[in-house]
């Protein structure tokens, strides 16, 4: 623990940032948005503008998180998938691959493949854990081993030959046709098999026919993507000096906990969605603050709306992490009597127009419960201007004060 008892948080509301839109007056979401806790904190701290996408890497919420935890993605990225194995605790062997699994929803006319939807209709755990168990169980060999996740995120624990492939996120593609992203896979037998064979086998599992009948989105295939093996990374408690707790919903950034030396707290009822358990994630920041320096709370849900194009859903999403995370933090903090810096960011942009994530820096603000400097509230526009941290290392040495 800090000596002088001083406390870090970072708040991380995935995807929120966006571009303007005219059914919002020219306004971006962020700044349309009811946010007046996150506004009165920005406007009493400090604006910058964080670039969390190194040049030449993709701008995916891996190498976005691994930057806002202060560490430089050129020195110990590796993929994706491998951080998702390790929230798992799914060990790679050596020379194994990791890929991350999703449960989708394709449309499959002859040789022409469509990404009707990248989540499966958002499918429960439970329903999810039952099909992917079912696969492991008619398609698991020596090479390919599943292992299930949370909705529509899984994992392929992969030992044979991949080298030379390059995939390609499904929710980059909703509504779109894949066929050539499909035709990608063929050259590897092994994975070309196991996608066609599941695809096949989930078609009238029964599962898919109560969503069906619900009038859901059948899972009714799989989608292979980044792949990697198993990365090397240094603790915070080994870079910084600090010791921290993550809490997160979901396996990609509980995996990067795991490999910084964090604690990962798993909360009842988190989903990665609008409807998850705020009020948990809340309370268990607040508490891992009596154990640790730095808590880290991720949000997904903005993230998922805007994969979505739906507007309203990522307002409500941008709204309910003000109210629902900002404030009770914030304020639970406060009438504790701690002394805290907290950073409130996203990862990266993810403009509805799109559907995907973006790579321009992102807005963030530091507010510090010891001093009342003059911002401005949150939002792109206020921020354009801002002083620019041009690696996360930047990032926490600012908010560490170092």
């Amino acid at each position: 623990m800090k000596a002088n008892g001083l406390k870090y948080v970072i708040l991380v509301g995935d995807g929120m940032g966006d571009e303007p839109i005219a059914a919002l007056d020219g306004k971006t979401p962020l700044e349309a948005a009811k946010t007046p806790a996150m506004d009165a904190l920005a406007s009493q701290g400090q604006l910058y503008r964080l670039r969390t996408v190194p040049p030449g890497y993709p701008p995916g919420s891996d190498v976005a998180n691994l930057s806002l935890l202060g560490y430089r993605p050129e020195e110990c990225y590796s993929g994706r998938a491998p951080l998702e194995a390790a929230s798992m605790g799914v060990s790679l062997p050596e020379g194994a691959t990791a890929f991350r699994c999703n449960l989708v929803t394709l449309e499959r006319q002859g040789e022409a493949v469509r990404m009707v939807d990248y989540s499966a209709g958002h499918i429960t755990t439970e329903e999810a854990g039952e099909l992917i168990a079912f696969l492991q169980q008619e398609l698991g060999n020596d090479l390919c081993h599943l292992h299930a996740g949370v909705s529509y995120r899984h994992l392929l624990v992969f030992r044979g030959h991949c080298e030379g492939l390059v995939t390609v996120p499904p929710h980059d593609h909703t509504g779109q046709e894949v066929t050539a992203y499909w035709q990608r896979y063929q050259p590897y037998p092994a994975l070309m098999t196991l996608m066609e064979q599941a695809s096949r086998l989930l078609a009238d599992h029964p599962v898919n026919v109560k969503r069906r009948a619900a009038g859901k989105n059948p899972a009714n295939g799989i989608w292979l993507w980044g792949e990697g093996k198993s990365p090397s990374m240094v603790t915070l408690k080994e870079q910084y000096g600090i010791t921290g707790a993550l809490i997160s919903a979901v396996d990609l950034l509980r995996g990067i906990g795991v490999c910084a030396g964090m604690e990962i707290i798993r909360v009842p009822g988190a989903t990665g969605y609008l409807d998850t358990n705020y009020s948990g994630k809340a309370a268990a920041a607040i508490e891992a603050l009596d154990r640790h320096d730095l808590v880290f709370v991720h949000v997904e849900a903005p993230d998922e709306a805007a994969h979505q194009g739906e507007l309203q859903l990522k307002l409500q999403a941008i709204e309910d992490f003000d109210q629902k995370i900002v404030k009770p933090i914030s304020d639970g903090l406060t009438a504790r009597g701690i002394s805290f810096r907290l950073a409130v960011t996203m990862d990266h942009f993810t403009p509805l127009a799109i559907r995907t994530h973006s790579e321009p820096p992102v807005p963030l603000f530091v507010y510090d419960s010891r001093t009342i400097a003059s911002g401005a509230p949150y939002g792109e526009k206020n921020a354009a201007a801002a002083p620019l941290l041009a690696t996360g290392r930047d990032f926490m040495n600012l908010l560490l004060e170092r």
